[in-house]
């Protein structure tokens, strides 16, 4: 691994390049937010050229236009294999199709080549000729007394043609200057770019022992989560447990206390019954007994020899008539009574029925209590079985080869920085002189556009059309002296910074079309990942170095785009084929010992359900008769007056008739009467209606409670029945549901925990994205970005 990745830093930073990468698919688990702290790195992995990025579009269209073919990746296959060899044939004819190949791929390139080269040649010789020629005085043209027609004509055009070139020279010669001065200031930047890398290295090194010890730290989480789960084993399982028998064994509950409760409104309805018809007997008799006495006042007072006379004898005859009306009720005193059925009730209250319910409820909650107090030996099991996981998992991360490959790298992270450092203020020096050299050609290649300017100038500003060659003016002739120095600098420099171009447009684009293009194409891993090719005795060479597999498939191309993408070292390099994670942590191992301990867990529990007194209970009850009553004898009677007449409207009439009777001993004696008989009224009467309303209210309360009482009872038997079987054959396997439950919740609290560490060791601890980095930095940026582009834009 350290190799690998000290080989990606160092072939990178020398202008190779290598690695590759597939996506990663894995996901991370949804059932906690595991995620391990986020690394932040300071360098970016691509390079924005800014202005001046409009000129290196340029540089690369032109490119594109002298070499417009795909990336020869077979030709290039060959051309590696054939370095290998000793000894090169060059006249079989593979190795003559192979040169040819090439020739072919490079014939744009050539061709530029050979205009140079024709120009670097034919440069000197024209000079040298002009010179012998300008020496003998045969160069320069005629000397004419007289224009020719076209003379004025093919002067503007020459001024125009010369103009149309310096204008085109002069914006070459800016974009030379600007290049120039983006190679120096780039370079510049180094420094401070590899600083970067290197800090970013560093911060990979620094960060995944942290990694690595904030995984293991998750595990008190995971553990601290189980052990609430199991000291709350009352609430979880218990609970568990007592939902699951709520909803059989509650509503019989529920429905037998209601019973309990109408027993109880039973027994007082009865007993207000029973007392309001021996209120009602005595009450009646009472009644009968004073409507006889005010019967007989009032028959002495009729005697009055009044009542013989007219018109009182009218008055006495009616009143006489109306007394037959002063009689009480006699169906009051008949009344039946209640005695039997409430002995009965108070039977069937000798037992305490909603005590036995309250017991059934207690039962019922104490399940979690029970449970808790049954499983203390388990649970201390389970939890020592959790704290030896906890230190399997620490061994296993210890044993990760992670640690010691990231030690490995750091050797070459450190020996690559001290090489860098060591070799930057060359590469700066060499940079000034390579800065001072684009100057010097900058500035005379203006130098000579300045003299054809100047020229130009000069010859427009003295040109007389009226003076003759050996008459022309100072102005006329320094613009052709200024002509004809340009043409000599141009001479004597232009075919040397010919060679330059030339070499530099060779090796530059050559570059960019085989390694800056294929780079972020990624064609070029593809070459290195060709079987054989680096090595011939190993398949893959990547696996082959790092682990001496070369059958094993591991790609430059892989191993790239998975750091390109943060993935971990761990699975960017296919480690579990060294040291396999998901075997150190398998789950099942982890897992059985506490699915032992669980299966162990045995709970017994006893819910009281009523028992055999209860029942009995109930169904004496049903057959103590209250539903059997009539009811209808009763309610008859409440609705029935007490007397005969309504007394206190019998008292005013009898007291109106008083009032018509001439005044004396008679009329005194009916009105005491009807005092008498209002008093009845008040005494006698309203009580006796007081207790016939109460009795209606005990009917009633009767008639609800007997309503289907023996219904409502074999009802409640045959729920009971069906609790008791339910608990009787079901709560062995509602236990062993929810005990399962329970396991599996704890269970899979690990699971998802080992599921996790499995996941960031191989996605996320150590991820390589800084190694990417440190290659595009390398590759992508410094060589294409700050050498490369800016290297064609100074031609």
């Amino acid at each position: 691994m350290a190799l690998v990745l000290g080989s990606l830093l160092l072939l990178g930073l020398c202008g190779n390049s290598f690695s590759g990468g597939q996506p990663s698919s894995t996901d991370a688990p949804k059932a906690w937010n595991y995620e391990l702290p986020a690394t932040n790195y300071e360098t970016q992995d691509s390079h924005t050229a800014g202005p001046i990025g409009i000129l290196f579009e340029l540089v690369h269209i032109f490119l594109y236009v002298v070499q417009p073919r795909d990336f020869p990746e077979d030709t290039l296959r060959k051309v590696i294999q054939k370095a290998r060899e000793s000894k090169i044939d060059y006249d079989k004819p593979e190795n003559l199709i192979l040169g040819l190949k090439i020739v072919y791929y490079e014939a744009g390139i050539i061709l530029c080549s050979v205009l140079g080269l024709l120009f670097i040649i034919l440069m000197p010789l024209v000079g040298y000729f002009f010179c012998m020629c300008r020496c003998c005085n045969k160069c320069g043209g005629e000397m004419h007394q007289r224009q020719k027609e076209n003379g004025p004509f093919l002067r503007k055009c020459f001024a125009i043609s010369l103009l149309v070139i310096c204008i085109i020279i002069s914006i070459g010669i800016f974009c030379g200057f600007v290049a120039n001065h983006q190679v120096r200031t780039r370079i510049k930047r180094s420094r401070k770019l590899a600083d970067s890398n290197f800090k970013d290295l560093r911060t990979l090194l620094n960060e995944t022992p942290e990694q690595i010890k904030y995984i293991l730290a998750q595990y008190n989480t995971t553990k601290d989560k189980a052990f609430s789960d199991l000291n709350s084993i009352n609430s979880v399982l218990g609970g568990g447990i007592l939902d699951r028998l709520r909803p059989n064994i509650i509503p019989v509950l529920d429905e037998i206390k209601s019973m309990a409760t109408a027993i109880k409104e039973t027994k007082e309805a009865l007993e207000n019954m029973n007392s309001t018809l021996k209120s009602l007997h005595q009450q009646s008799t009472q009644l009968s007994s004073s409507l006889t006495s005010v019967k007989t006042s009032l028959r002495a007072s009729l005697n009055d020899p009044l009542c013989s006379v007219r018109p009182s004898s009218e008055t006495c005859n009616s009143i006489r008539l109306s007394l037959s009306q002063l009689n009480s009720n006699p169906e009051l005193r008949q009344l039946p009574p209640v005695d039997a059925e409430l002995d009965k009730v108070n039977n069937v209250l000798r037992t305490d029925l909603d005590g036995l319910v309250q017991q059934g409820y207690q039962s019922l909650n104490d399940v979690p209590n029970r449970v808790q107090s049954q499983t203390k030996t388990v649970v201390a099991g389970i939890k020592r079985v959790l704290n030896s996981i906890g230190s399997d998992i620490n061994n296993v991360t210890q044993r990760l080869p992670i640690q010691d490959i990231l030690s490995e790298f750091s050797v070459y992270v450190n020996n690559t920085e001290s090489c860098i450092h060591r070799n930057l203020p060359t590469l700066e020096e060499y940079d000034s002189y390579w800065w001072l050299g684009g100057l010097v050609i900058c500035s005379l290649l203006t130098l000579i556009v300045i003299f054809y300017y100047l020229g130009l100038l000069c010859g427009v500003c003295g040109y007389d059309r009226h003076a003759t060659p050996t008459t022309r003016g100072c102005v006329s002739n320094t613009g052709g002296v200024f002509l004809m120095v340009g043409v000599g600098l141009s001479f004597l420099f232009c075919w040397i910074l010919m060679i330059i171009v030339v070499l530099t447009f060779v090796f530059g684009a050559n570059v960019e079309k085989l390694i800056c293009e294929p780079y972020t194409s990624k064609e070029l891993f593809r070459v290195l990942d060709t079987p054989y090719l680096l090595n011939e005795d190993w398949e893959y060479y990547l696996s082959g170095k790092l682990f001496n597999k070369s059958k094993m498939k591991l790609t430059f191309e892989q191993v790239y785009s998975d750091c390109k993408k943060n993935r971990g070292t761990y699975g960017t390099l296919h480690l579990q084929n060294s040291f396999n994670i998901s075997e150190c942590l398998n789950i099942n191992e982890h897992t059985t010992s506490i699915s032992s301990e669980l299966e162990s867990l045995k709970v017994n529990l006893n819910i009281f359900l009523l028992g055999a007194a209860g029942r009995k209970n109930l169904q004496d009850f049903a057959a103590c008769g209250i539903d059997r009553m009539n009811y209808d004898t009763y309610l008859a009677q409440t609705g029935k007056s007490p007397a005969g007449v309504n007394l206190l409207s019998f008292a005013y009439d009898l007291e109106a008739k008083a009032n018509s009777l001439p005044p004396g001993n008679l009329r005194n004696s009916l009105k005491r009467d009807a005092q008498t008989i209002k008093t009845i009224h008040q005494q006698r009467v309203l009580p006796i209606e007081q207790s016939l309303s109460t009795l209606y209210q005990s009917v009633k309360i009767l008639q609800r409670t007997g309503n289907g009482l023996l219904e409502r009872v074999n009802r409640i038997l045959a729920s009971l029945d069906f609790a008791q079987n339910f608990i009787t054959n079901n709560i062995s396997s509602v236990i062993i549901e929810e005990t399962k439950k329970y396991g599996k919740t704890i269970i899979g609290y690990f699971e998802h925990y080992l599921q996790w560490i499995e996941f960031s060791i191989s996605e996320k601890v150590a991820s390589c994205k800084p190694v990417a980095t440190a290659l595009d930095t390398a590759v992508d940026v410094f060589l294409c970005s700050y050498i490369i582009d800016p290297l064609p834009s100074q031609h």
